[in-house]
């Protein structure tokens, strides 16, 4: 559903469902009894600017009625962030794409405690793109290649592609050279298929029994010396994902017993600790390819970036 409020500093407003039934008689009494207890000068401060919306952009009032809005529209007041201290670059842009290499440790889009220190929001506000949508996303830890949309006229376009899997995707990671005790020897290229669901607890993903819904072909290229501390022999691998599952390259390469470098949560969750920016998830999304719709052309895009492990 379209916002009928624009994008300002770079992040949408927010979207909320009223009830359709309860004990509030106004849109205000449910917004009191939602988030009353943090700031409720501010919100009936909201009601009296018009800063709180229904369906095209019609302004609410302290008296509006609960049931004349399904869904209302409000800017969120946004704490303030420390910058991440890392940077974007450019690799192409144009009137329907914009393609960049997204750095460790910063998140794709805004949630939890990342807003402005979102790669999204800080492209909007850099280049001064509202309308600006990833057309994938990248976890936080993980660095590479990010394929933005810039224009809503053609974005449908690139999306079929993502859903129709006719995206080709490339990373590379460093792990140990060789399986860690207990896992059988591996012989390379090998295809990694099971079947992965979010875990329960915390928020992991975790192979079940069941048809399979995950696949990677994962590749050696190539295997560096020991390090002076005389530490196990590390490897740089390809990894070709054929589908797009939550952490799905960290879950299929801990299982090979090849957890990559850095990794806090697989194969064990390690406790939370602040980030360390000399050590970065050593995980990297080296390539994406495919027929842009547009031109009918061929297209890959490859990130400049390096694994640090892997100099």
């Amino acid at each position: 559903m379209q916002s009928p409020l624009p994008v300002r500093d770079g992040v949408n407003a927010t979207r909320l469902r009223l009830p359709d039934e309860g004990p509030w008689e106004t849109a205000l009494d449910y917004m009191m009894h939602r988030w009353g207890h943090i700031d409720p000068q501010g919100i009936e401060d909201r009601f009296d600017a018009g800063e709180i919306v229904g369906e095209a952009g019609v302004a609410l009032d302290r008296s509006t009625p609960l049931q004349d809005h399904t869904f209302i529209w409000y800017y969120r007041t946004l704490p303030p962030e420390t910058r991440i201290p890392v940077e974007l670059s450019i690799l192409h842009q144009d009137e329907h794409l914009l393609v960049v290499d997204k750095p460790h440790f910063l998140p794709t889009t805004p949630g939890g405690t990342y807003i402005q220190e979102s790669a999204l929001v800080r492209l909007r506000n850099q280049l001064d793109l509202p309308d600006l949508i990833p057309m994938h996303r990248l976890d936080r830890m993980t660095a590479g290649v990010l394929l933005l949309s810039t224009n809503p006229a053609t974005r449908g376009k690139y999306q079929v592609l993502f859903e129709k899997r006719q995206v080709q995707k490339e990373y590379e990671c460093v792990s140990a050279a060789e399986p860690a005790p207990g896992h059988p020897a591996v012989e390379f290229p090998v295809v990694v298929r099971n079947r992965m669901t979010k875990s329960r607890s915390y928020l992991l993903a975790e192979v079940v029994d069941g048809e399979p819904n995950a696949e990677t072909r994962i590749d050696r290229l190539r295997t560096f010396d020991a390090d002076a501390a005389g530490g196990p022999r590390r490897a740089l691998y390809r990894l070709e994902p054929h589908s797009g599952k939550t952490h799905q390259l960290r879950v299929h390469m801990a299982s090979l017993g090849l957890g990559i470098v850095n990794d806090a949560f697989y194969p064990e969750l390690l406790d939370k600790a602040p980030d360390d920016y000399a050590k970065p998830l050593q995980l990297l999304a080296r390539g994406i390819r495919f027929v842009d719709p547009i031109t009918g052309r061929p297209v890959e895009y490859r990130s400049g970036l390096d694994l640090s492990e892997a100099r």
